[in-house]
């Protein structure tokens, strides 16, 4: 087979070739198995089968029990020495440990809690938007899809203003290692600089942490290093962990399908026309129609406990499986006409916040609500806006990252 998911090289490939391979992968009768390559500084294993269909993506997310998310749910798996340095994210663990963190950390995203956000995104927006208005429009991704997710979360989590540019750069940086790296000595430098700033974002939101204990501001970190109903409360690790997670994934949801967003909304103008014709009544499908096409997070690796047979391939304990969530996101046998942008088609099964089950997205009804204020005030303000030429995409088997995409209004 002509088409490998494991060699890096393969994710150099222009989107369209990219989405030709999964079709191809979908239509046959069993998962395929690709060894794995040998990457610099992470640890490689004797391979992967991929999940590319949605039905099977959605039965691995379903049940944890099988397919485990321990010790890790990238792929590559890193280094044991990592959890270590920085603690372990709730993404890479099972229950008990799992629920226990979700219980703490979903009281920050009740609707409550979203609906008193609101006001605080609404002026956000209307800043951006004041101060693209002023400056020229240049780069979608810098002045508006970047800005306001990192906002929100500094506002939740009271980041004096003398520390936010320094979150951003790090954000930045961090999420930057998710790419391809060309050589060796480039996957040293970046995984040094990624390290350094994972460090930073830690130390920082520990130090914050203690001096909430003591002065609790009602912010998010006031709720999580103070005992929830039950007594339980996050630990120092755990409430770096969680930072980091917040920051890296909480940005880059709502970042990437802005961006890409944007451009969808400008070579689809009749979807457009259709949604500017009655916001209210189509927004909310439009944010899944993006989440979906776009998949922001194109993967996530799971470890198979026990024997399990997965649509007539047996799988042994200890197999690695991987959920491609863009495959499964145009799976013909759930999406027709799956490659079309069409803000009317039945959204519900996708799976671009991550499949059904005790990982799902916990951050999804925050990132929907950034996207649909920010593309109101967008749309109000300047009816005009839209992409210019293609955009500059991450090279990463992980991030469907815009990195620029030029626009005007």
């Amino acid at each position: 087979m002509d088409i490998d998911l494991a060699d890096l090289d393969f994710w150099r490939k222009p989107l369209k070739e990219r989405h030709e391979a999964f079709a191809r992968l979908r239509q046959l009768e069993h998962p395929v198995f690709f060894p794995e390559k040998k990457v610099p500084l992470l640890r490689s294993g004797k391979g992967f089968y991929a999940l590319v269909r949605h039905a099977d993506v959605v039965e691995a997310s379903r049940n944890a029990k099988v397919f485990s998310s321990e010790p890790a749910v990238t792929n590559p798996e890193p280094p044991g020495w990592i959890k270590q340095v920085f603690g372990e994210s709730m993404v890479n663990m099972d229950d008990p440990r799992h629920a226990r963190l979700r219980r703490i950390v979903t009281r920050s995203f009740s609707p409550r809690m979203l609906a008193g956000l609101q006001s605080d995104i609404e002026t956000a927006c209307a800043q951006i938007v004041d101060d693209v208005v002023n400056d020229g429009p240049r780069d979608f991704v810098d002045q508006v899809a970047a800005r306001l997710p990192i906002h929100v979360i500094c506002d939740m989590l009271a980041i004096p203003d003398e520390l936010r540019a320094k979150v951003h750069q790090h954000v930045d940086i961090s999420t930057a290692y998710t790419g391809v790296r060309p050589s060796l000595a480039r996957s040293v430098q970046m995984a040094g600089q990624n390290m350094l700033a994972l460090l930073a974002l830690q130390r920082m939101v520990i130090k914050l942490g203690h001096e909430r204990v003591t002065d609790p501001q009602g912010d998010l970190i006031s709720l999580l290093v103070t005992a929830n109903p039950d007594g339980e409360k996050l630990t120092d690790k755990e409430l770096g962990s969680f930072f980091a997670l917040l920051l890296v994934a909480g940005n880059e949801t709502a970042r990437n399908t802005m961006a890409h967003g944007i451009k969808l909304l400008t070579d689809n103008p009749a979807q457009r026309e259709l949604l500017t014709s009655d916001f209210d009544a189509h927004i909310n499908n439009t944010i899944e129609e993006m989440v979906r096409y776009v998949s922001p997070i194109m993967q996530f690796r799971r470890t198979v406990t026990q024997d399990h047979s997965l649509r007539g391939l047996e799988l042994k304990k200890g197999d690695k499986v991987v959920l491609f969530y863009g495959s499964a996101n145009r799976d013909e046998s759930v999406f027709p006409d799956a490659d079309s942008f069409d803000i009317t088609r039945d959204t519900k099964p996708h799976v671009g916040f991550g499949g059904p089950g005790p990982h799902f997205c916990l951050g999804a009804n925050l990132a929907r609500q950034e996207m649909r204020t920010m593309f109101r005030e967008l749309l109000t303000r300047l009816p005009g806006i839209r992409s210019v030429g293609e955009p500059e995409l991450l090279l990463s088997n992980f991030d469907n990252s815009v990195r620029s995409q030029a626009f005007t209004f």
